[in-house]
């Protein structure tokens, strides 16, 4: 398993962090969302599915990770 804190700009709202929680954890991860600190943390089994997929789906949402 995979620990991954991402800087994540543009979330603003209670519905910002379940948009978000939802969209990560349909990939089989988990996200820990700390709206006010813009952090997302992940855990993942990077066996079954890559961070670049995670990042994909957040930036689908429509929120920036910054790298």
């Amino acid at each position: 398993m995979k620990n991954v804190m991402l800087n994540v700009e543009g979330m603003t709202c209670g519905s910002c962090v379940r948009r978000i929680k939802g969209a990560v954890e349909t990939l089989g991860a988990k996200a820990t969302v700390d709206r006010a600190a813009g952090l997302v943390e992940l855990v993942y089994d990077d066996s079954e599915i890559s961070l670049d997929a995670i990042v994909e789906t957040i930036e689908k949402q429509g929120y920036d990770v910054v790298k």
